[in-house]
């Protein structure tokens, strides 16, 4: 970028460049304590927990804002905590579900220009600026993790954990895609392209699960996470 494009870029401030704001030594400092804030903050969650990963944009009245909230009561109940991004949506919808089931619900919010808003029903919010280290928090912390239709963030959030238990960077854990109308073409996607031209195995493909229905979301996770 040019220099004097740079400055007409810079001028409205909604697009300011952090590089603009502070130096990369300083930045190392605040993602420093972005981590340790979230390491203390999360290791105070003592009950096995799973990520639920969704869309931002799905409305209250939506069948699978209400399936998610059905699916993170009933994983509440049963004595699991639940971590989502913090935001609305189907996130809004998770957290809302474990903590009118009277269990853990923590949110991951982050600051964003648009969408993020911290939803009110995490107990247990933590708020980030990074996302890789918002996504640490996630992976470290986690069992399972299910995800419900989203968009770019969910898949974003889906493949970095195949591509990490993949790589055996992490240790295998349950990864359930809910919702076969709206999961299966990409299924079908990656196995007619990824798994055809043997740019990943079918043991890759084995990491992921696809189900429909509540009970066996919670039966996948009762056999995979003993309490």
């Amino acid at each position: 970028m040019k220099r004097n494009e740079r400055r007409r870029f810079t001028r409205e401030p909604k697009y300011v460049l952090e590089n603009d704001v502070i130096g990369d030594s300083w930045r190392m400092f605040r993602i420093m304590g972005e981590f340790v804030e979230g390491f203390d903050g999360m290791s105070a969650v003592n009950v096995p927990s799973i990520s639920i990963f969704g869309s931002a944009r799905t409305a209250p009245d939506d069948p699978w804002y209400k399936k998610t909230e059905q699916i993170s009561g009933e994983l509440a109940k049963a004595g699991y905590g639940i971590i989502t991004g913090g935001g609305p949506g189907i996130m809004e919808a998770a957290n809302k579900g474990a903590h009118e089931a009277g269990g853990v619900s923590v949110g991951l919010n982050i600051a964003l220009p648009h969408e993020q808003t911290a939803n009110p029903y995490a107990n247990f919010p933590l708020q980030f600026k990074y996302f890789f280290v918002r996504k640490v928090m996630f992976l470290k912390y986690s069992e399972a993790f299910i995800c419900m239709p989203g968009g770019f963030g969910s898949l974003d959030e889906l493949f970095e954990v195949v591509t990490l238990i993949q790589t055996q960077r992490i240790k295998p854990c349950p990864i359930l895609l809910v919702g076969s109308s709206f999961w299966g073409g990409l299924i079908d996607w990656v196995k007619d392209q990824f798994l055809a031209q043997g740019t990943i195995s079918k043991e890759d493909l084995d990491l992921i699960q696809v189900v429909d229905e509540s009970e066996e979301v919670l039966d996948i996770i009762k056999k995979n996470i003993v309490i």
